[in-house]
């Protein structure tokens, strides 16, 4: 008794903080600390009719790069506090790491060299790319660390980077707008010709995806570290840091432009950026579609196994069919039955690439349980997915030009079915798709099908 008791003294009290309320308490505080801070800074900088100056021009921007990084998003959505998280990160810890960091270092190193241009320049090209993608990173780091389950691929690590550097630029463009009109009252100045437009378009205009193109390159590492196996550490450890010093390099090419000549911020520009962003955009629409391939792979099986209709692997993998299936619930049963049918989507989603990296070897030890639970989730949500789906996927199917065999079809999209087809859609005749007596599992008695896709 005496053993059992001291063993379960330490079990019931240790790691206290790893509670989930302690964890969100603590970080709360610190963003809100946080926040204040840089308020204050900001405010301190720039005015208070800087500041909400350029608090109006910073925030314009804003939810076009939050839509376009949530677009991305749009085949296994992340939870919005992962989002929520990430731009308040970069809004408030990251903008006041990097504004109290870059400050002290300049300096210093002023107060060392007693050359103050120098030190601007330096602090510019060397110093700020190094404290600012490091900062920005960190909520990369801690959304990977401790929000496995939501972090699985290459887009969950742009849209996760992309969004902390929105929040990141948003602080600073407050900053800089602000100082530029306080610059423009002091001078007279006004309209085109004034600082405060010229600061607009080149840090709104023309490059408002700056700051998110240098940390997606981190994002880009911790990507295809989700992707690797829990074994290969050094993988694991070695693309993000190589995501980091490229967001480094190209960061400080990007600041140092200046310094190349009368137009070297448009040769940086017209060379580097453009044609970089234009690469990245490229590979993480690649990306994308290859997460809906994948959807269509993994999911026939459990169709297979009963747990999803014929209908259902091809429609869960077109964007457009599942855009209808919500449609089409919300037309029909309200919308309550189109957001079941969004979550029925991305769980479905999840359990096809929950099944694509275990038959890769790379799935987790929570492997069996984290499977068991999307299934249950989709089989909470059927009667509202099921029609809505089966209708978008006879909407969207694309008509196959051939004549009907002479022996019998059944199935739909290749998939074989007892009861009944889906043959219209591809030319063949077709039979009425009477409703079943037990279509699926008997969900009371038999929850699972004995059938287990992983074991083939």
């Amino acid at each position: 008794m005496p053993f059992a008791g001291t063993a379960a003294g330490p079990l019931r009290h240790a790691h206290w903080w790893q509670r989930a309320w302690v964890r969100y308490g603590a970080l709360s505080t610190l963003l809100v600390i946080s926040g204040l801070v840089i308020l204050a800074l900001v405010r301190e900088e720039t005015g208070t009719e800087g500041f909400l100056v350029g608090l109006g021009l910073a925030v314009l921007p804003v939810p076009l790069l939050i839509a376009a990084f949530r677009w991305l998003d749009r085949v296994e959505p992340g939870p919005w506090r992962n989002l929520l998280f990430s731009f308040a990160w970069g809004a408030c810890a990251a903008a006041l790491i990097a504004i109290v960091a870059n400050s002290f270092a300049t300096q210093w190193i002023a107060t060392a060299t007693a050359d103050p241009t120098s030190a601007d320049t330096l602090g510019a090209t060397v110093i700020a790319p190094v404290v600012e993608e490091c900062a920005k990173a960190a909520a990369v780091l801690l959304v990977f660390l401790f929000r496995r389950r939501d972090f699985t691929g290459i887009v969950d690590g742009v849209v996760i980077a992309g969004v902390t550097a929105t929040g990141f630029a948003f602080t600073e463009n407050i900053l800089y707008l602000g100082i530029a009109f306080g610059t423009d009252q002091l001078a007279g100045h006004s309209g085109i010709a004034s600082v405060t437009a010229a600061t607009f378009f080149v840090r709104i205009v023309m490059s408002p995806f700056a700051h998110p193109l240098f940390t997606v390159l981190t994002g880009i590492g911790f990507g295809i570290a989700a992707l690797a196996a829990d074994g290969r550490r050094l993988r694991r450890v070695a693309f993000p840091l190589s995501g980091l010093l490229l967001a480094m390099g190209m960061h400080a090419m990007w600041n140092g432009s200046s310094a190349f000549g009368e137009y070297g911020f448009f040769a940086v520009y017209a060379a580097f950026m453009v044609p970089i962003f234009g690469l990245l955009t490229w590979l993480v629409i690649w990306t994308r579609q290859r997460e809906l391939k994948t959807v269509r792979a993994e999911l026939p099986a459990y169709a297979v196994a009963g747990w999803l209709t014929p209908a259902e692997p091809y429609a869960l993998g077109s964007m457009r069919a599942r855009r209808i299936a919500r449609q089409y619930a919300r037309r029909h049963a309200g919308k309550s039955a189109a957001r079941a049918v969004a979550q029925y989507e991305s769980y479905a989603t999840s359990l096809a690439f929950l099944r694509h990296r275990g038959r890769r070897g790379r799935a987790g030890p929570d492997f069996v349980v984290r499977e068991r639970e999307l299934l249950e989730e989709l089989w909470r949500r059927r009667d509202a997915a099921r029609p809505a789906l089966d209708h978008a996927a006879r909407i969207t199917a694309p008509p196959v030009p051939v004549a009907a065999p002479p022996w019998p079809v059944h199935g739909a999209y290749g998939y074989g079915h007892p009861t009944g087809t889906y043959g219209h859609a591809y030319g063949y005749p077709t039979t009425p798709y009477p409703a079943p007596t037990t279509p699926y599992p008997a969900y009371k008695t038999t929850p699972y099908p004995a059938y287990n896709p992983y074991r083939s």
